[in-house]
């Protein structure tokens, strides 16, 4: 008998249920929020300026649509204890909120420690809580692999749950060592402690529709540069996981309802190639938007990578190294059915209003 549909009908919450939610305003924290006030659920929205409510006039507008109620909080992510205050009183947290920039000077002060930083402010509000029962943090396959050749190098057929990114650092793929490092200490939180349970969602590379137009998530901005022409001349070769961003927020809420999640989870539809990203563009759109044809030669990304903030040892260790991720646990643990990518594509492009 198949079970995965009985895996994916998670009932309804029987009661209101409380949950505090950081990055709400974000590229995959709205399409969470969306899903949790049309379920019922009270949403706390955890935001640096409650003043600006522009950064969360969509979610308010859906809250009043919807079953749920939304109530914003001021927090910040650098400021310890800044998160007690709306812990207090929820059944859980969902710790969406890290900085997903390719565009810094200082890596460290911009990337790697506000993300180990919040991570440690928000649970230590967990610990301090006497009602969070779970955590349910975003992280990133960035978590489990650096560079592409890693696959290689390790001697894999796939990456799973059970690796860990082991080749970025703070001078080589910071923003992925600024996720490793993340989730290691959220974990290293966890086992000190046993009031609350821990679930990790590892996401691929997101694609799909922004619910905010003003977005300024890099995923948008990838794809902004793809369809503008940036790469017309031809695509790197580098290979990606691709996740549509309303399956991320999903995997957020059923880790969130789900009593049997536990660990982590890689969240992919499938791998491919830029250039295969591409392929499926100019099927959708023909010669609308200037997309390349073909795949840029790797020494050609040496000499001009550093116009694009790529290193010389970043071309050597991902360029032209497909990666295979196993999906297999958010499928039957969390009854994650993925969206197509071509749907996700179709819907993001749509979505820009290009």
């Amino acid at each position: 008998m198949d079970t995965t549909e009985e895996k994916t009908a998670i009932p309804e919450p029987k009661k209101v249920k409380t949950v505090l939610v950081t990055g709400g305003t974000g590229y995959i924290g709205a399409h969470t929020c969306k899903i949790l006030l049309e379920r019922g659920y009270r949403v706390r929205l955890a935001v640096r300026d409650r003043s600006k409510t522009g950064k969360y006039r969509v979610l308010s507008e859906i809250a009043e649509k919807s079953q749920g109620e939304l109530e914003v909080y001021e927090a910040n992510l650098l400021e310890a204890g800044s998160y007690h205050g709306p812990a207090e009183g929820a059944d859980a947290i969902m710790h969406i909120a890290s900085p997903f920039t390719l565009r810094f000077k200082n890596a460290q002060k911009e990337l790697i420690e506000p993300a180990v930083q919040g991570t440690r402010n928000v649970l230590e509000s967990a610990n301090a809580s006497s009602t969070v029962k779970k955590v349910v943090l975003t992280s990133s396959v960035a978590a489990v692999h650096g560079d592409t050749i890693d696959m290689q190098e390790q001697g894999l057929k796939e990456f799973t749950e059970a690796h860990w990114n082991t080749s970025s650092s703070a001078s080589h793929q910071p923003y992925s060592y600024s996720k490793v490092s993340a989730e290691k200490e959220a974990w290293k939180i966890h086992d000190a402690q046993q009031q609350w349970k821990l679930v990790a969602i590892n996401p691929s590379f997101v694609m799909g529709p922004a619910l905010d137009t003003g977005s300024d998530s890099e995923s948008l901005n990838f794809m902004r540069d793809m369809l503008s022409g940036k790469f017309a001349m031809g695509a790197p070769d580098l290979h990606f996981g691709y996740v549509d961003v309303r399956d991320v927020a999903l995997a957020h809420v059923y880790a969130l309802e789900s009593s049997d999640a536990e660990g982590r989870h890689i969240l992919a539809e499938r791998t491919g190639s830029v250039l295969q990203l591409c392929d499926i563009l100019r099927k959708q759109y023909g010669d609308r938007f200037k997309l390349p044809k073909k795949t840029a030669p790797k020494w050609l990304l040496y000499l001009v990578g550093w116009t694009m903030g790529v290193s010389a040892k970043f071309v050597k260790r991902n360029v032209g190294y497909p990666i295979r991720l196993n999906t297999e646990k958010s499928r039957k643990q969390l009854g994650l059915k993925y969206t197509p990518l071509e749907q996700s594509l179709k819907d993001m492009v749509e979505a820009m209003q290009l």
